[in-house]
């Protein structure tokens, strides 16, 4: 019995890794990659930087790949061994459906456990990670937040537009300086030039042949009050770097909330409480597809009774489909406490695991 467990695991496993590895690809350089390769176009980031984004967006997608690639490994695994009387065989020598799915257990609940770890500490620090990336870019080529006849909205209180660029030169610049919400300053420039004040996390914005006009700061929406004309023939304008990572984390994604900051978060009563619950319920739910995943795959697997691969891809397709759509629908509902939010979000779960189960008896039954 331990040469067909490990029979069985080996397939599964190799199958596993080659359907993970491969969906993790597509997802990765298929969806997030369009984003990357606008900021290496456009923002003028190294390469390594795109490949550090890579890196930090995968943890992510495998908490979708794992259950994935097992559920395809599942079909391709038990189609094949349908489709050549190997199961026959097994049942021929005594051997119940229950005990030839018991390694299919084993690797479900130990795929359940590495997919949790991901959800609930891996991915939450790649998504951290990736916010503070921003920094070191800021820091190795400031002039990648500022491109040709675009304006500039990384900075909190800084709006700033570019009409062209020359080398390291920047032409026809237009500055709006913001205080609690309101415009209080726009400065024009023919041309400036960047450098950074590590001392003080600041970008230095250094203008040459400027005016401004600037509003007054008890009553900025009055035009009336406005000061134009004041000529500066060089000037100097801080843009907080800091800032702009404090605003970026203060508006930090739930997915980069770990376990114990979700916990902590929840105690406090917040009025994302609601959000967080479902957050927290979401990883563990997604973290256990695996298993209502084995429960279908298994019977449709040996139902299909087919070795091509392209079957077994078609069948995982579209189970995979409806579970992640029932979740991303449950997931929208995470603000609406009249929906019971946190229940609905395990509901993917229940239907397909009552699913399997009844798949399942049905096969043993025969």
């Amino acid at each position: 019995m331990k040469i067909i467990d490990r029979y069985i695991l080996l397939a599964l496993g190799v199958a596993t890794l080659m359907g993970v590895s491969l969906l993790s690809l597509v997802l990765v350089l298929g969806n997030v990659f369009k984003q990357l390769l606008d900021l290496l176009i456009n923002h003028d980031i190294p390469l390594e930087t795109v490949f550090a984004f890579i890196a930090f967006v995968l943890p992510f997608s495998m908490t979708f790949t794992i259950p994935w690639g097992f559920l395809t490994a599942l079909l391709l695994v038990f189609g094949r061994l349908s489709a050549d009387n190997e199961i026959l065989a097994m049942r021929s020598m005594g051997i119940s459906f229950t005990r030839m799915c018991f390694p299919v257990l084993v690797s479900a609940l130990t795929l359940a456990a590495v997919c949790l770890w991901i959800n609930l500490e891996v991915a939450p620090k790649a998504e951290q990670a990736m916010m503070e990336s921003l920094y070191k870019i800021a820091t190795s080529n400031p002039l990648s937040f500022f491109q040709t006849d675009e304006v500039s909205e990384d900075f909190p209180d800084r709006r700033v537009y570019v009409g062209a660029r020359e080398g390291e030169t920047l032409k026809n610049i237009l500055v709006f300086e913001l205080e609690t919400g309101h415009l209080s300053k726009v400065v024009f420039a023919k041309e400036g030039h960047l450098s950074l004040d590590k001392d003080h996390s600041n970008l230095l914005l250094k203008v040459e042949d400027a005016h401004f006009e600037e509003r007054d700061p008890q009553d900025p929406n009055n035009f009336i009050k406005i000061r134009q004309g004041i000529v500066m023939q060089s000037g100097v304008f801080p843009m907080s770097l800091k800032k702009l990572f404090e605003a970026k984390m203060r508006w930090r994604h739930l997915n980069s909330y770990s376990l114990s900051e979700l916990i902590g978060e929840i105690k406090k009563n917040t009025p994302q409480r609601l959000q967080l619950l479902v957050e927290l319920n979401k990883r563990f739910s997604i973290s256990l597809a695996t298993l209502a995943f084995a429960l279908i795959a298994i019977p449709l697997g040996i139902t299909a009774h087919r070795k091509e691969t392209s079957i077994g891809f078609a069948l995982s397709l579209v189970v995979a489909f409806g579970y992640f759509f029932f979740i991303i629908i449950a997931d929208t509902f995470r603000s609406n406490p009249h929906a019971y939010p946190v229940l609905l979000i395990w509901l993917p779960n229940i239907i397909f695991t009552s699913l399997g189960i009844l798949l399942f008896r049905r096969l043993v039954k025969k």
